[in-house]
């Protein structure tokens, strides 16, 4: 029984998701995963862990991982190491939004964004290449965005933090391509979970000076991934795992709501996607 038990372990495939807390698109990457038959451990903050109560059944287990700390991160991956023995897929999935004109933005808000959405895939992905490379093995999930291709007004540092996660997952493919190590970014387009609420909830209390007149123009660009015709999160997570898991995984899995505008835009010329964002978000007036 334990040779089976073993060998079990052996063809199942280890994943580590960030962000999971219920509600969110890592919620879902956990479920489409254990779908898969693979061993999950899914991370989030401290604060979160309650939200990930229901995902610890099965092969999936829950784990505190702050992505802004060096300990957290090498503590949760040497966890995992330690009990598996090793991790065969990363889904670097935590994120925050960030809405406001740049011009009046804090600074330490911006820098929020970029510690979490970009240095924070970063660091996990620092602490788990060394294992994947011993076994010259492992996929890593960097996740972008449509917008880190087409940024738009009003979020600015947020399509700048994953424009940095696109441009960071180019330059990996290549240099982890001798260890056996495939990078795989995922661009979600419009997408239903509770991340639209979370980034809008911060505009509650927040005056502008100068884009005062844009208020409401400003809190619509962050709740514009939930409308009714965006790609429910459960129906994206498996899309995206069913391609992760496979055995040769695509470079980047483009899927969601928008995606196909949002192409068009990023092959644009400057004058037409100024026209475009400008007119529907509210920037086509002079003050």
């Amino acid at each position: 029984m334990e040779e089976k038990g073993q060998a079990g372990m052996a063809e199942q495939k280890v994943a580590l998701v960030t962000g999971c807390a219920r509600g969110g698109i890592g919620y879902e990457y956990c479920r489409a995963l254990a779908e898969q038959n693979c061993k999950v451990f899914a991370t989030d903050i401290p604060q979160r862990m309650k939200e990930m109560s229901d995902l610890v059944t099965g092969d999936m287990e829950a784990m505190e991982l702050d992505v802004m700390s060096d300990e957290s991160v090498a503590l949760a991956v040497d966890a995992v190491v330690s009990k598996c023995g090793r991790i065969d897929v990363i889904i670097n999935n935590a994120g925050i939004g960030s809405i406001g004109p740049l011009a009046e933005l804090p600074l330490d808000e911006i820098r929020r964004a970029y510690e979490i959405n970009t240095l924070g895939q970063l660091r996990l992905i620092q602490r788990v290449v060394p294992h994947m490379a011993t076994r010259r093995s492992g996929t890593i999930v960097n996740v972008g965005s449509v917008v880190g291709v087409a940024p738009t007004p009003w979020a600015g540092s947020y399509c700048a933090s994953k424009a940095a996660v696109h441009a960071l997952s180019d330059a990996l493919r290549v240099e982890l391509r001798p260890f056996g190590i495939n990078v795989v970014v995922a661009v979600p387009g419009a997408i239903k979970s509770n991340f639209g609420s979370a980034t809008t909830g911060k505009l509650a209390n927040r005056e502008w000076n100068l884009y005062r007149e844009f208020s409401e123009e400003i809190a619509e660009r962050g709740r514009a991934s939930q409308r009714k015709s965006s790609t429910d999160a459960a129906v994206f997570a498996r899309h995206v795992v069913r391609k992760v898991v496979s055995p040769s995984p695509p470079k980047k899995i483009v899927f969601g709501n928008l995606t196909g505008l949002w192409a068009a835009l990023s092959w644009s010329p400057s004058w037409v996607r100024d026209l475009f964002f400008s007119t529907r978000l509210g920037l086509n007036k002079k003050l």
